[in-house]
């Protein structure tokens, strides 16, 4: 599949400070297409400063050799305080790491993800990532967990930009 002058290059996140999921999609004439996935790990060891860094570092990494015109981030879930506060420090990354390339971002929150990508906003995680599978026509789920959910950010991005039903606010 060449790239066209319609095409689109989406950068999904999945936002965690011991491991940060990205995953780029190519978006043209309809079709779906996984670029490139992984998970950013920072090393255990590290304060909580340079782990923030390393992460920031390796998104930027993905921004310069993708290019993509969009960002997708999940939002952290209201009613976690511990789990909200530190996934707002990695998010707030991820959106310095947009902004620094001239990034649109839109956030998601988990349940919405599920439900543009399984139709039910409570699937599993393997529920996810078999229909991240699926979707993009690959032969296994992409792994690790945080790819395969990074990837279904940037999916359910592309359905919600390109869906003439709008399931509310990010």
């Amino acid at each position: 599949m060449q790239a066209s002058a319609d095409a689109l290059v989406v950068l999904g996140v999945d936002p965690g400070l011991t491991a940060t999921g990205y995953g780029l999609l190519l978006v043209q004439d309809g079709l779906f297409r996984s670029l490139d996935f992984g998970t950013i790990y920072p090393l255990a060891h590290l304060p909580k400063e340079e782990k923030l860094k390393v992460l920031h570092e390796g998104l930027l990494a993905a921004i310069v050799r993708w290019q993509p015109q969009e960002m997708a981030v999940e939002d952290f879930v209201v009613g976690h305080a511990r789990a909200a506060v530190v996934i707002g420090e990695v998010r707030a990354m991820a959106l310095l790491a947009a902004a620094q390339a001239g990034l649109p971002v839109t956030l998601y929150k988990p349940s919405q993800i599920k439900q543009f990508v399984t139709a039910y906003g409570r699937g599993s995680k393997a529920q996810v990532a078999e229909m991240v599978r699926a979707l993009l026509g690959m032969e296994e789920a992409p792994q690790p967990e945080d790819a395969a959910d990074a990837l279904a950010v940037a999916l359910c991005h592309c359905l919600r930009r390109n869906s003439p039903i709008q399931a509310g606010p990010p």
